[in-house]
């Protein structure tokens, strides 16, 4: 079946290279759909879309954009991409576009991914970029979204044979891709349930998910790695989940603290405000991830320190920063307009944190939940458990809790 394919690009400084990438994607049997959003200059020939129709859709005639790019480049660059967002939308609305790939160096990546983010979950979405590496700029390409890049080490610069290797195989992606997409209309027969991971709290969290499934949910896991996390309130906030089984929730401690497994400053926030039934556990509370920060390590050297390899080491969390981060998520809870419940198992919150371990620090886990009770406005919705997170045991307990908000959720409309 022939696909439409959106090439993003800025033919005024990369003409010959995108003709290039046009065949390929025709001699595939697909339409490639050329958007260009030249800024600097006109171009050599016109895209399918051309940049004057970006310019005016984002707002601004293609004159004032060339203007504003040698003044103002950031009011320009962000109107092409309002412009050429808006376009691709309507596209994508009509049928007419199954895949996008943008090629270039750092504004065409800057331009491309920031339209591919407003794009929906499952359309196909490319990048390839020299800048596909670069570790200051990679969160704001790719963010929480589904989009690859493809590190083409070389600038889109005079084609070459080594340069050629590189598109042929971004524009191989691209093409297998949307000839075996599922596409966007997900369909779902049970309701979904996002449940919060990472490898401390695994065991749990497995044995949760088939739990869940024979209670009728289809589980959607979302690795709690600081990304993972944050794309999992985003879709609260979207409706994508009709409750949340939040096993790891230590990326408010991550915020706190300066982590590497930081999700920003709204972790908990959205099914509070959303009101679908939450059931929470405090994985990943224990400790705090500061592999590879010479600075943090040296700081907190006089803790206890779990190394797994150089970029993972995981330092434990003391009683004053677990009172902190109580402070934090009962301010949340309280303002929760739904059912929830925090579970706390007394033996340990992790497979880190466990009897004859290092990590095992029960005085501290004592602070946290005394002070959570202190600052919780229902104490009844804290739950203690005499068992140890890290089995499944405690997950049978949690989705059991699950199942019974969720039922009361559904009873009071």
């Amino acid at each position: 079946m022939r696909k439409g394919i959106v090439i993003v690009c800025n033919l005024d400084t990369r003409g010959e290279d995108i003709v290039f990438v046009k065949d390929l994607i025709a001699g595939r049997g697909h339409e490639p759909i050329l958007l260009d959003f030249s800024m600097e200059e006109p171009p050599p020939f016109a895209g399918d879309i051309r940049t004057e129709d970006v310019a005016a859709r984002g707002g601004l005639p293609i004159e004032v954009v060339r203007e504003k790019y040698r003044s103002d480049r950031g009011t320009a660059t962000r109107n092409q991409i309002r412009g050429a967002a808006a376009i691709v939308a309507d596209l994508v609305q009509a049928g007419r576009v199954h895949g996008i790939i943008g090629i270039g160096g750092g504004t065409a990546t800057l331009v491309a991914t920031s339209i591919m983010k407003t794009l929906p979950f499952g359309l196909p979405k490319l990048m390839a970029s020299p800048m596909a590496a670069h570790p200051a700029y990679i969160d704001q390409y790719v963010g929480t979204r589904d989009i690859t890049m493809h590190h083409t080490v070389l600038d889109i610069v005079k084609m070459n044979p080594l340069l050629k290797a590189q598109i042929v195989n971004a524009v191989g992606a691209i093409c297998g891709m949307v000839e075996m997409t599922l596409g966007i209309d997900f369909r779902f027969d049970q309701p979904c349930v996002a449940i919060s991971s990472f490898g401390f709290g695994e065991m749990a969290v497995q044995a949760a998910t088939g739990m869940l499934e024979q209670a009728g949910f289809t589980p959607i896991v979302c690795h709690a790695q600081g990304k993972g996390d944050k794309a999992m309130e985003e879709m609260i906030r979207d409706g994508a989940f009709q409750g949340v089984v939040d096993i790891c929730i230590g990326g408010v401690m991550e915020h706190l603290f300066k982590g590497n497994r930081d999700p920003g400053p709204d972790r908990l926030k959205a099914a509070a405000t959303a009101g679908i039934p939450t059931v929470l556990a405090p994985c990943g509370l224990d400790i705090l991830s500061y592999g590879g920060r010479a600075d943090m390590l040296d700081k907190t050297r006089d803790r206890v320190q779990y190394v797994q390899d150089a970029l993972r080491v995981q330092v434990r969390t003391t009683a004053d920063e677990l009172r902190q981060a109580a402070d934090v998520i009962a301010e949340r809870l309280n303002a929760a307009r739904g059912e929830w419940s925090f579970l706390v198992p007394l033996q340990g919150w992790s497979s880190l944190d466990r009897a004859g371990r290092p990590i095992h620090d029960p005085q501290a886990n004592a602070a946290f939940v005394a002070r959570l009770k202190e600052r919780i406005d229902d104490r009844a919705r804290i739950k203690e458990f005499d068992l140890h997170l890290y089995t499944p045991e405690f997950a049978r307990v949690a989705v059991e809790e699950f199942v019974r908000l969720y039922r009361l959720s559904r009873a009071l409309g």
